[in-house]
């Protein structure tokens, strides 16, 4: 704004100069000079131009000036930590950062510096490394982020954070028992009610499982026909928009929310078949069953997480789990 006023300035004053100079000057034609004519027409041209700009603009002039953007605030703190790179609280706070922006590489490593200065002593980087990690691939939740997870839990048993990542890490392995302990732990640190609900879901998911478990070939048939197969198309009018971003294909119950019910990791390669089954569950436990009514979204992830973003293509379909065997999902659509 300060650069346009000074030009508005210069511009007026060029004007004034165009109309007074020859007021001042003696004429040609042997009129006398005008000295008060042309100091009237000068005010005139600036009083007149300041006056009217404010009228007729659109420019808040009573406004405070906008706050900085998130996107530049987070910036503005990765510059400071470029001059004081021993700031643990520093990169914490980076790290916290860029997850709320869903930028998770560049959280994985203000993470992983933070966890470097505090030589693997600080639970809440152990976890952001995990977090990061997880939200940009939940394949990782089977490799270092669950190792990070139970680094975490070694230090502070009794986090709730700790307690709840690294129950879903023992749902994963099957380990049912040390999940249901851990989802236990932390309804005892009376959660947020929304938190309380998902947490008593997977509770009972491990309740029923334990108490209902069928014969193994019994659970192998049931396994098998509880699949979810789709082939993925992207629309011509979205061609340029794949790219080398990866392609995250869900199935959501559309009637709760949390997690997916399962999740693949794949290439923008299109047409592609893919099939979901219990094995890409998120969470042991928590899956479909056959005549599930289930909804199925193909995204491609331009930031490459999991999360969705504005920008990115997708499609959805609703399917019923066991009847609808091979159908074709479309990516027609962007994330507004």
């Amino acid at each position: 704004m300060l650069t346009f006023v000074l030009l508005a300035a210069a511009l007026t004053v060029g004007g004034i100069a165009l109309v007074a100079i020859p007021l001042v000057r003696a004429r040609a034609t042997g009129a006398a000079p005008a000295p008060w004519s042309a100091l009237a027409a000068a005010g005139v041209l600036a009083v007149g131009a300041a006056g009217l700009y404010v009228l007729w603009s659109n420019w808040s002039w009573h406004a405070p000036p906008p706050a900085d953007s998130p996107e530049s605030m987070v910036a503005e703190l990765a510059r400071k930590l470029e001059h004081d790179p021993q700031d643990l609280g520093g990169w914490l706070m980076l790290g916290r950062s860029y997850v709320a922006l869903q930028e998770y590489p560049l959280a994985y490593r203000a993470y992983t510096r933070a966890d470097r200065l505090a030589n693997g002593k600080n639970v809440e980087a152990l976890l952001g490394e995990a977090q990061a990690l997880a939200m940009s691939d939940p394949g990782e939740l089977d490799g270092r982020a669950a190792r990070l997870i139970e680094r975490a839990l070694t230090l502070e048993p009794d986090s709730g954070k700790a307690l709840f990542f690294g129950a879903l890490v023992a749902a994963r392995r099957g380990e049912l028992p040390l999940a249901r302990e851990r989802f236990t732990r932390v309804l005892a640190l009376n959660p947020p009610d929304a938190v309380r609900a998902f947490l008593e879901q997977q509770v009972a998911a491990i309740d029923r499982q334990a108490g209902t478990a069928p014969a193994p070939d019994t659970a192998s048939a049931a396994a098998s026909s509880a699949a979810v197969r789709v082939r993925v198309l992207l629309s011509p009018a979205l061609k340029e928009s794949a790219g080398a971003f990866p392609l995250f294909v869900f199935v959501r119950d559309p009637a709760q929310s949390g997690p997916p019910l399962a999740v693949r990791k794949l290439a923008s390669e299109f047409p592609q078949t893919v099939e979901l089954t219990a094995r890409d569950s998120m969470v042991a436990g928590r899956s479909f069953a056959p005549g599930a009514r289930v909804a199925v979204v193909a995204r491609i992830a331009r930031s490459g997480s999991p999360v969705g973003a504005p920008g990115d293509p997708y499609g959805e379909i609703s399917y019923q789990v066991g009847k609808d065997g091979l159908v074709t999902l479309t990516i027609d659509r962007v994330t507004p």
